[in-house]
């Protein structure tokens, strides 16, 4: 019985198969669908809302999440995302645990420095600078931003949009925030999705995006550039392909539109802090508001009073008194700028008033105030003295600047009633004078207008209209060296300046055993310029160095070739105490140029001035040491010429002295004079030294130091300065 039962249930279940094969039963088989491939993304999670943990979920994501997560679904890829343990992206990019990085702005060079490949760009991230509210940013070449740590990968991109940034990393946002108080930096950077959330803070309510400095980057996913990288960017290349801009801009709206920002404790401190604190000092503050209005009210009355004091109520310029204090002002703080000061009048102002009517005048005056005020700088100030009586204190520029301020300024003024329909033409007299060096010395403002309004009179008692100078040769001297000044380079490269030879001769044999080098100007459109013209104008404005310096080296370059023609032959030349302020290593500048040009140091004597010994001891006993330690002979030039010091003499070594013959000059008693060159010869010889005379001009003085025993002379008597040629022609007669 079971057995047929069994056997049965076997027919019956066999009968169903068959059904079933048959299509009697519709059976559906699934197939499963091929599973989507992982795809590891390593991503920063500081940077809300474009990366961060959802504070219920306390799951990663933002902006950047969602659409790396609808990208990878397009390309077919299953997305995880993880926070990078690494400092920066660029080390994360070397990390095996991640498949893509993110994000970057373009490819950059990993950690290890390898090379990367990133996708097409995801969306456009607007980076832009915050700053303290009054805090004026220069240049964004010449900036200095803070970034933080986890951004190094975008830097790079930011360092090639702008080379000259300069960029300092913080590890965290508070960190960066405490460096951009502290003035460590300009600014911050980062992207606007971030800054729209780092913004709620209170605390940060001072901050201020920058707008007009505000560039975009490219939001990227890379990874290192190998076949396995390159196909799995190509795959995320065609599924962001696939992202519409409408799902982009759906992604950043749901998440920058969030309050995302979760106050703490602190955050409710400050930002309702205040409300009770001014609650509680309200009434104390209103009594000091009363009292500082009180008291502002005065202080700007006094302030008005003393604008009324300082300045004309009816031009705006300074009043005669303010006009004063401001000259006085302006020449202490700026002592070295050249300046004259200017009176003007109207000639003939009372005819304005009497026939075009006093409100005629008034806006005449104001008139010229105003255009005068429109070509000054802060340096410079304009006055009204009394009625038409102007002053004004110019910068010096010239005489081209002259000429602009009296079509600019002056005639407009003269065509003002003109311009305006009448026949009436405004005559102006002006006086100029020229600031000298005293003036800033001795301020003494009253004397100088006296001198303007004399050059004024002189033209207002010959002719209707004009300026004039009260000290024309002061305005040509200042003229020629601005001339000297700015023509020296082109002087040197031109070869107008040129080296002249004075001989130096043994009166006892009458042969020329050296020679001093001196330097002759032939300007191009003045011809020859007295060095005792140029040689001050330049050591003046610290120019002097340049002008010795080619001496040196023609002087190098012409005893080189001399040495070449089989004639040995020593130069003497000048080092000026300007040379020395240069702060250039002068020792080792001789021994660069004896070097190059193949000298012994001993054919280059340097001299150095007895006044240079006298302002800076320590410093020439120094330098001279030096130069002697090369090999190169010190003279100590001008002894004798008013600052001599026999305590100098006791404490510098030097191989010559050059004694200056203004002792045997005809002014004083001669006798003493001979008395004491007798006595500096005797004790220079027992010094040790060698010494010479300078400026012989006569066979009495030459005689009378012969007998004295001192041999070496030059001067006049002897030989004057001479060209190269000239030199060479009689140097080569003695031989």
């Amino acid at each position: 019985m079971g057995k047929a039962r069994l056997s049965a249930w076997l027919s019956v279940l066999c009968a169903c198969v068959a059904l079933v094969l048959c299509g009697f039963f519709p059976v559906a088989f699934v197939v499963p669908a091929h599973a989507a491939d992982a795809l590891m993304v390593g991503v920063p999670a500081d940077r809300c809302p474009v990366f961060y943990v959802d504070a219920e979920s306390g799951e990663l994501t933002g902006i950047g999440v969602d659409l790396m997560r609808a990208a990878a679904e397009e390309a077919g890829y299953d997305a995880t995302f993880t926070v990078v343990s690494e400092p920066s992206l660029k080390e994360a990019l070397d990390s095996a645990r991640y498949d893509v990085v993110m994000p970057f702005g373009s490819a950059i060079t990993s950690g290890a420095g390898k090379e990367s490949i990133v996708s097409d760009n995801l969306i456009q991230t607007p980076f832009t600078l915050v700053t303290e509210d009054q805090r004026d940013l220069p240049d964004l070449n010449e900036l200095h931003v803070g970034m933080l740590s986890s951004l190094r990968g975008g830097a790079e991109t930011v360092r090639e949009l702008y080379p000259g940034m300069e960029i300092s990393f913080y590890e965290t946002m508070p960190d960066a925030m405490a460096a951009l108080r502290a003035g460590e930096v300009d600014a911050l950077l980062h992207n606007s999705y971030v800054w729209s959330y780092v913004l709620q803070k209170p605390a940060y309510a001072d901050l201020r995006v920058q707008p007009a400095a505000m560039f975009s980057m490219d939001f990227r996913a890379g990874t290192l550039d190998t076949p396995q990288g390159r196909q799995t960017i190509a795959r995320l290349d065609e599924g962001i392909a696939k992202l519409s801009d409408t799902k982009r801009q759906a992604i950043v709206l749901d998440h920058s539109s969030r309050r995302l920002y979760r106050y703490d404790f602190f955050d409710y401190l400050q930002q309702y802090g205040l409300v009770v604190a001014l609650l509680v000092l309200l009434f104390a503050s209103l009594t000091i508001i009363t009292i500082q209005r009180r008291r502002a009210y005065r202080l700007e009355q006094e302030e008005k009073m003393r604008w009324l004091m300082d300045h004309d109520s009816l031009t705006g310029a300074l009043s005669a008194d303010g006009f004063k204090k401001r000259v006085a002002e302006l020449l202490g703080a700026h002592p070295d700028v050249p300046y004259l000061l200017c009176y003007i009048n109207i000639k003939e102002f009372k005819y304005v008033n009497d026939s075009l009517g006093r409100q005629a005048g008034d806006d005449l005056l104001q008139f010229w105030v105003s255009k005068t005020q429109e070509t000054l700088s802060d340096m410079e100030a304009v006055g009204r003295l009394d009625g038409d009586h102007f002053a004004v204190l110019r910068h010096e520029q010239g005489e081209d600047q002259m000429r602009w301020d009296d079509s600019q300024v002056i005639e407009s003024v003269r065509n003002y009633f003109v311009d305006r329909g009448k026949e009436y033409r405004v005559h102006i007299c002006g006086g100029i004078y020229v600031l000298t060096p005293e003036d800033y010395v001795q301020v003494n403002v009253d004397r100088m207008l006296d001198y303007a309004r004399t050059a004024e009179r002189r033209v207002r008692d010959t002719r209707d209209d004009g300026y004039e100078l009260y000290n024309p040769d002061q305005w040509n001297r200042g003229k020629r060296t601005a001339e000297i000044i700015a023509r020296l380079p082109f002087a040197l490269r031109d070869g107008e300046v040129e080296v002249w030879y004075q001989p130096q001769v043994d009166y006892r044999t009458g042969e020329i055993v050296s020679a001093e080098a001196l330097c002759r100007w032939k300007h191009v459109q003045r011809g020859w310029l007295s060095p005792a013209e140029f040689i001050p104008a330049l050591e003046e404005h610290g120019l002097i160095y340049e002008l010795d310096n080619y001496v040196w080296e023609r002087v190098c370059a012409d005893l080189r070739r001399w040495n070449q023609q089989g004639q040995r032959r020593t130069v003497s030349v000048n080092l000026s105490r300007n040379d020395i302020r240069e702060g250039t290593d002068i020792p080792a500048h001789f021994r660069s140029l004896v070097e190059s040009f193949g000298l012994d140091p001993e054919q280059l004597h340097v001299e150095i001035t007895e006044t240079a010994f006298v302002e800076d001891p320590e410093l020439l006993i120094r330098m001279a040491a030096e130069l002697r330690a090369l090999g190169f002979r010190v003279e100590m030039d001008d002894f004798g010429s008013g600052h001599s010091s026999l305590n100098m003499l006791k404490e510098v070594q030097v191989d010559r002295i050059k004694l200056d013959l203004r002792f045997l000059s005809e002014a004083g008693d001669p006798e003493r004079g001979r008395i004491i060159v007798s006595h500096v010869i005797h004790m220079v010889d027992a010094l040790g030294m060698q010494l010479i005379a300078e400026g012989v001009e006569s066979e009495a003085q030459a005689r009378f130091l012969e007998e004295q025993g001192c041999h070496q002379m030059q001067g006049f008597y002897f030989y004057r300065p001479m060209e190269v040629a000239e030199f060479e022609r009689v140097v080569g007669q003695g031989s």
